[in-house]
């Protein structure tokens, strides 16, 4: 007999949101995390006055109470709807390149229509063709995903879909600032525009202005508490500080863990929530299928990030922040953007999140919490020496300042405590290759038209979070609920 039915390894997004999924439809789950808290990177930490969140922007796809296809859905269905208070932002965002232009974007259709034509005279009508393009190719995508025919799918669907977004923004607008505007959303995927295709960026325009942007009272944290919450509150059990060392197998299949005090524990079905290589390295190297090895050769360990949390002795307005989230860039030329990320040159481009423009809570009255982030590999990490590390990082870090005062001028004489992490900082604290924030490379052959990498090659074990799809929040989320769902199918059938 088993000891459990399931065991979920590891505490992010999709490792929550699974074991609470299973464990409120009655299935016996254990859930093991290596660290102190839940989360991953859906955390905070404090310093000083402030408490810092970690990883979390804009939650998407969260909509308003009743609208179809929205996170709420799962927010009831975990039972945590009540226990959280979102806060809705009014912009999608504030995109700059300093003396080129500087645009905000209302989190609506007509809204930013409206912003790009004042911003990029002589446009409307180029930008809500582009509109109705974005609308009509997720439209499609995600009847796709949901089993309907090609033949009732629009043809522009197949015909737009893969490109790259870039080549669809040239054929709709001749202004690069606009094109670099529009495109603006990439750093969430970790790959410009000329690599990232035009569904994914297009899906992650719909989900922000479809659905809003917003944030979570309390942060991330507050979200992660929540499902944990859920989780025990329906008879889970977890164990904290404890990090599993072997996944046990019997005949090919996994039948359960050893953690790190050499306890076993066996399950019908263990869940991954950690990166796809830690995965199959718990696994005996005998155990590991030829075809497993070939799948993890075919992908590209994806980007990293270079953050400053800052505490900062003023609001947000004497700062100039009147967008929660910009995007601001050294110039339009994306593609250098993205080399420049192997490389300790600068920053070009980053994300600032004001977290007070619509207040979470981390910051006391007259202050604010915000973060600076440029994505990075860790690659140009990886060959700074050890006596010279403090000394990169922090002159690395006068760079993120120095694009940050081309459009926050006072920025630097407002702080009162600062914590900088590198992609070597996320590589220890996560456990990823390479820190990687969002998994592999976000290129085309990541999305769940071409893999389903929650079906490991192993029976009896399976994945979910961003090693297994699209990164970020609202897909790792969803996807730890959705391996839930049809493990418990399965188990009914």
């Amino acid at each position: 007999m088993v000891d459990y039915d399931a065991i979920v390894i590891g505490a992010g997004n999709a490792g929550l949101t699974a074991a609470a999924t299973l464990q409120r439809a009655g299935a016996r789950t254990l859930l093991v995390e290596r660290h102190n808290v839940p989360g991953g990177c859906a955390t905070s930490f404090r310093r000083g006055r402030f408490e810092f969140e970690v990883a979390l922007h804009q939650l998407s796809g969260v909509g308003e109470e009743g609208q179809a296809f929205s996170l709420r859905g799962l927010f009831h269905q975990l039972g945590i709807a009540d226990r959280l208070e979102l806060v809705r932002e009014d912009d999608l965002y504030r995109a700059a390149v300093p003396g080129r232009y500087d645009v905000t974007l209302p989190a609506s259709w007509d809204g930013a229509a409206d912003a790009l034509e004042e911003a990029f005279p002589g446009n409307r009508a180029r930008v809500e063709r582009f509109f109705r393009l974005l609308k009509e190719v997720v439209a499609g995508y995600n009847a796709v995903l949901r089993g309907r025919p090609a033949r009732r799918i629009k043809p522009e669907v197949f015909r737009q879909g893969l490109r790259p977004f870039k080549d669809v923004l040239d054929e709709h607008f001749d202004d690069e600032r606009i094109r670099s505007a529009l495109g603006a959303y990439w750093h969430y995927l970790g790959q410009p525009p000329s690599r990232v295709t035009f569904q994914d960026l297009a899906q992650i325009l719909v989900m922000y202005i479809g659905f809003k942007p917003w944030h979570i009272r309390g942060g991330s944290q507050a979200l992660s508490s929540a499902i944990l919450g859920a989780f025990l509150d329906a008879g889970g059990e977890v164990r904290f500080n404890t990090t599993v060392e072997r996944v046990l197998t019997e005949g090919g299949r996994a039948v359960g863990v050893r953690t790190d005090d050499g306890t076993e524990a066996t399950a019908t079905d263990i869940v991954s929530n950690a990166s796809l290589p830690l995965t199959y390295a718990m696994l005996d190297p005998a155990d590991v299928p030829a075809a497993a090895r070939r799948d993890l050769g075919s992908r590209r360990v994806g980007v990293s990030a270079f953050v400053l949390h800052m505490g900062l002795d003023a609001t947000p307005r004497e700062l100039g922040f009147t967008a929660a989230t910009s995007f601001l860039a050294a110039d339009t030329d994306d593609d250098r953007t993205f080399a420049s990320m192997r490389t300790l040159e600068g920053a070009r481009g980053i994300c600032a999140t004001a977290y007070d423009v619509h207040p979470i809570g981390f910051a006391p009255s007259g202050a604010s919490h915000v973060s600076l982030l440029t994505l990075q590999y860790a690659d140009a990490w990886d060959a700074v020496r050890p006596a010279d590390y403090a000394r990169a990082k922090f002159a690395y870090a006068e760079t993120v300042l120095d694009l940050a005062e081309s459009v926050t001028p006072g920025i630097r004489d407002a702080i009162e405590e600062v914590d900088v992490a590198t992609p070597l900082t996320l590589t220890r604290y996560l456990g990823h290759p390479g820190g990687a924030i969002y998994g592999y490379d976000q290129d085309a052959t990541e999305g769940p038209l071409f893999r389903d990498a929650s079906r490991t090659h192993v029976p009896g074990l399976h994945t979910a979070g961003a090693w297994t799809g699209v990164g970020g929040f609202q897909p790792t989320l969803e996807a730890g609920a959705r391996l839930a769902l049809r493990l418990l199918h399965a188990r009914a059938a």
